[in-house]
């Protein structure tokens, strides 16, 4: 292995590093406790380390979100692949959707609330933005209907699953009704 190699590869692992404890840091305690001082203290790196890498917290805060989409889009292909029939496929779907915002309050929260410096619905958007749409849309565009453009519905859904989840999550929908509001969706916006 050549010294840039390794270099590259070290730099690599650090990026990994402050992604990760950021992450860990803010579903932990909130995003206000993620600062470039406190996530030096804790990698064990300086601050210039860390400015090395991303420019400041903001670009972190996208970092997050791209992770996020990613493991977002695998999340909703695996629980639509699981499923037999679009009904099951979609609810699966709506279910995996709502379960990740769920399990990753901060993550979420930097793929959809916070400013991480992000392009979104544009030719720019990065890659892993664009693939956790089209893992909504492979799934939601067999249920559009007739003359319905598949991209507008998958937009009208993932407004509504995101609303689900943010109300959830602020405590303004009582808890018990989850899984109904969860059919009762898939029932009146897809086409089965």
């Amino acid at each position: 292995m050549s010294v840039q190699e390794r270099k590259e590869r070290e730099r690599a692992v650090r990026e990994s590093l402050i992604v990760a404890t950021a992450r860990e840091l803010a579903e932990r305690q909130g995003w206000d406790a993620v600062t470039t001082r406190r996530l030096a203290e804790r990698i064990e790196y300086s601050q210039p380390v860390l400015y090395s890498h991303f420019r400041g917290k903001r670009e972190i805060i996208g970092a997050v979100a791209l992770e996020g989409a990613a493991e977002m889009a695998a999340a909703l292909r695996a629980a639509a692949s699981g499923a037999e029939g679009p009904r099951a496929r979609v609810t699966a779907l709506a279910r995996a959707y709502l379960d990740f915002a769920g399990r990753n309050p901060a993550v979420y929260d930097a793929m959809f609330q916070l400013d991480g410096g992000l392009a979104f619905a544009q030719e720019e958007t990065p890659e892993p933005l664009k693939d956790a749409f089209a893992a909504l849309l492979e799934t939601l565009g067999e249920v559009a209907g007739e003359g319905v453009h598949p991209g507008l519905f998958t937009e009208l859904f993932w407004a509504s699953l995101h609303g689900l989840a943010t109300l959830t999550r602020a405590g303004r929908l009582p808890p018990g009704d989850a899984e109904r509001r969860t059919e009762l969706l898939v029932d009146r916006l897809a086409v089965l």
